[in-house]
C-alpha cells in the first residue's frame, strides 16, 4: 500500500488554480475515476460534489478525474478536478466517457493514489486491475444496478441477469471493495456470492433543501390554474423512463384531478416528450436542465408531489432532496426509492394508473402531515454521515488530527 502523501499533485496546471488552501495535508491522496457527467449532469454531479468536500474537510486530499471537451486542471471546493478530453456517446444527450486508457494510465501514474474510486463499472473497470497490481486500495462505486439498466434498455430479464452477473463478478474481483448506496443495490452482488460489497448512503444538503423555501407564488406560476403541481427532477433519457410522468399525468386529467406537470432536466428524449405533451394538450412545463441549485430548490420545495419513475435508481438523489424540502415522492417500486422514500412516499407499479393512484393517495394526507413527515425521513440522510461511510469504505480516516477543517 503507498503512504499517506503529504501535499496535492504538482501535476501541470493547464486551468486556473482557484478554491481551497494548497497547503500540505498529511491524509490520503484519495484519486476518483467518473464517466458519465456532463455539466447538466444531476446525482452523479452532486455526489462527487459532496464527497469530495467532505473528503478534503476531513483533512484528505481529493483528486476528480472527468471526460470533457477540453483538458483542463483547477482546485476547487471539493479539491483538485481534472478534465481530459473525451468523445461523446451517441444517442446520450452529451455524455462524455475517459476513452484514452494510454493518457489516463499515465495520469494514474503521475497521481500516485493511496486510494482509488471509481464511478463507472463499464468502461473503466481495467482501472481495477491496474490498482490491483500496485496493491492500491480501490473501490468501485455501483451508482445503478447493471441488471436494471439493461432491462430499461430493453435486454430479456433472464439476459439481463446473467449479463449482469458476468459484468460483476469481473468488477468484485478487480477492485478491493465495491460501494453500494442502498440493500437493493447490494442484492445483485449478493446473487453471486461477492463478499467485498459494503454499504453507503449518499446524503442531502439539509440546509440548502428545507421546507421554509415553499413559495405560493412560485407555485401559481407553475400551476397556471391547475390544482396540484407535480414535478419531474430527470435526466431525460430511456433509463429514467420520464414518460411515465406524463402518461400519470394524463390519466389524472382524465379522472378529474386538475394537476400540472414541471419538468426540470435535459436529455436526448425532450423534444419527442416536448411534441407529445403539446400534441396531448398536457400542461407540461419543459424547463431544461436547471443549473441553479437554490432555484432547483425553491421549486422542490413548491412542489406538491415529486415524481421518480426510474426503474433502476440505486438511490435516487432529487428524490431525497424533494423530501428534503417538504415534499412527498412517488417513486418506481422496481427501483431503491421505496428503500430511501419509507413512509414519506408511495413505491407504485410502472403504470400511469398506479403513478396516478399513489399520487392521489399522497394528496388525501392533510398537507401538513405529509410535508413533515417527508422532511423528517431526509433527516436520516446528511451528507456528514455519507462522507463518513465513504471514508470507512476507504479505511481512511473520518478526520486527519490537527487539520484545520477536520470536523468530527
Amino acid at each position: 500500500m503507498s503512504g499517506a502523501h503529504t501535499g496535492p499533485s504538482t501535476g501541470p496546471s493547464t486551468g486556473p488554480s482557484t478554491g481551497p488552501s494548497t497547503e500540505p495535508r498529511t491524509g490520503l491522496r484519495i484519486v476518483r475515476l467518473a464517466n458519465f457527467v456532463t455539466p447538466a449532469s444531476g446525482g452523479l454531479r452532486t455526489a462527487l460534489r459532496e464527497l469530495g468536500r467532505g473528503y478534503l474537510a476531513a483533512g484528505h486530499d481529493p483528486v476528480l478525474v472527468i471526460p470533457g471537451d477540453t483538458e483542463s486542471d483547477e482546485m476547487t471546493s471539493q479539491g483538485r478536478v481534472i478534465t481530459l478530453p473525451g468523445p461523446v456517446l451517441p444517442g446520450t444527450g452529451g455524455y462524455r466517457v475517459l476513452a484514452r486508457r494510454t493518457r489516463l494510465r499515465t495520469l494514474l501514474e503521475e497521481l500516485a493514489p493511496d486510494r482509488l474510486e471509481v464511478s463507472d463499472r463499464t468502461t473503466l473497470r481495467w482501472t481495477g486491475e491496474w490498482a490491483r497490481r500496485r496493491r492500491i486500495p480501490s473501490v468501485m462505486v455501483s451508482h445503478e444496478t447493471a441488471d436494471g439498466v439493461l432491462r430499461t434498455w430493453g435486454a430479456p430479464g433472464a439476459f439481463a441477469e446473467r449479463t449482469a452477473d458476468r459484468l460483476n463478478r469481473r468488477s468484485a474481483w478487480s477492485y478491493s471493495k465495491i460501494v453500494c448506496t442502498t440493500e437493493w443495490a447490494e442484492r445483485e452482488f449478493i446473487r453471486i456470492g461477492a463478499s467485498n460489497v459494503v454499504r453507503a448512503p449518499l446524503g442531502v444538503e439539509l440546509d440548502r433543501c428545507r421546507p421554509g423555501r415553499r413559495s405560493n407564488a412560485l407555485r401559481a406560476r407553475h400551476t397556471e390554474g391547475a390544482e396540484v403541481l407535480l414535478l419531474l427532477c430527470s435526466r431525460l433519457s430511456v433509463e429514467k423512463r420520464p414518460a411515465l410522468a406524463l402518461d400519470a399525468l394524463a390519466t389524472l386529467r382524465e379522472n378529474g384531478v386538475r394537476a400540472a406537470l414541471v419538468v426540470a432536466g435535459e436529455g436526448p428524449l425532450r423534444s419527442g416528450l416536448t411534441r407529445r405533451a403539446q400534441d396531448s394538450r398536457l400542461p407540461v412545463r419543459f424547463l431544461g436542465h436547471v443549473a441553479d441549485r437554490e432555484a432547483l430548490a425553491d421549486l422542490q420545495a413548491a412542489a406538491d408531489i415529486c415524481l421518480a419513475p426510474g426503474p433502476a435508481e440505486t438511490f435516487g438523489l432529487s428524490a431525497l432532496e424533494a423530501l428534503a424540502c417538504g415534499t412527498p415522492v412517488v417513486c418506481s417500486a422496481s427501483s431503491a426509492l421505496p428503500e430511501v422514500v419509507g413512509e414519506a412516499g408511495i413505491a407504485a407499479a410502472d403504470t400511469p394508473t398506479a403513478f396516478a393512484d399513489a399520487v392521489r393517495d399522497l394528496l388525501s394526507r392533510p398537507e401538513p402531515a405529509r410535508r413533515a413527515a417527508a422532511r423528517a425521513r431526509a433527516e436520516l440522510f446528511g451528507w456528514d454521515r455519507a462522507v463518513a461511510s465513504f471514508l470507512a469504505a476507504h479505511d481512511a480516516p473520518a478526520r486527519i488530527p490537527g487539520h484545520p477543517e477536520a470536523v468530527a
